[in-house]
């Protein structure tokens, strides 16, 4: 791949992976758009780790105490806030993990990246994160949930199997449904993609086991750099403006991408 390219896909990868636009949308579409080689699964797999590294570094002071709690909660069989939210990721995470497998192994993953899929999608669930933006009370945070919303949020998510959906759009929007503010569903989102990327990750990599003599990895190691600087820095900049800006600017930025992506296939 070109230098060129690598940097451009990387932080295209890191702006929208945690974003509510859809970061598989715009691997997809861009490319394309440019007239580029795909870039392929071991770039793809480079790119996630950097997310999941700038993901994990954001939340480095709360993962320890929370992780520390889960752990307790096991052996003791009693639950405090911090454990219970670390079970609802896990529980948040099953739904997704079982539709994705199912995916990969009846081989339907490309079939799902049309154009037309892709812009579809980007407009409708751009409609619906916007309604749950103005209609939700925002007057609950993540240590509220409870099992029932967990799996509310973990089934909104296994959709985000669909590109143009976003995983992190479908779980914000979940969260905002149930009453959660901004600030605590845009965290929710964040800590559910923590294991979602490691598995994905995982699986990919397992693809990837037969093909290591061939792996460029200096490509690969300035996808994950780039991605994981432009993910952390994006994220910060997220968290600072969310409460003030709401999700309307995202909300109006998938519709007309939507639109221009229709546009552009002559729908």
């Amino acid at each position: 791949m070109e230098i060129s390219h690598i940097i451009v896909l990387a932080v295209i990868q890191g702006l929208t992976e945690f974003l509510p636009i859809s970061s598989s949308a715009h691997l997809v579409f861009i490319p394309q758009l440019l007239g580029w080689q795909d870039q392929g699964l071991a770039f793809d797999v480079a790119v996630h780790v950097g997310t999941l590294t700038a993901i994990l570094w954001y939340f480095r002071q709360d993962l320890r105490p929370l992780l520390h709690a889960w752990w307790q909660s096991c052996l003791t069989r009693e639950l405090t806030a911090e454990s219970r939210l670390v079970w609802g990721v896990i529980l948040g995470t099953i739904p997704v993990a079982l539709i994705g497998l199912i995916l990969s192994v009846l081989d339907l993953d490309e079939a799902l990246r049309s154009t037309v899929i892709i812009a579809t999608t980007t407009i409708i669930f751009g409609l619906l994160l916007g309604y749950a933006d103005k209609t939700g009370l925002r007057a609950r945070s993540e240590y509220q949930l409870t099992g029932w919303d967990v799996l509310f949020i973990g089934l909104a998510q296994a959709i985000a199997v669909i590109p143009g959906v976003s995983r992190s759009g479908i779980t914000m929007t979940a969260a905002l449904l149930l009453g959660l503010n901004r600030t605590a569903a845009a965290r929710f989102s964040f800590l559910l993609s923590i294991p979602i990327i490691v598995l994905a990750g995982g699986m990919e990599t397992i693809k990837l086991a037969k093909q290591a003599d061939q792996l460029v990895w200096l490509d690969m190691g300035l996808g994950v750099l780039f991605s994981a600087i432009s993910a952390y820095l994006c994220i910060r900049l997220f968290m600072g403006l969310l409460e003030r800006m709401g999700m309307m600017p995202f909300v109006i930025y998938r519709l007309f991408l939507g639109v221009f992506l229709l546009v552009w296939i002559g729908f």
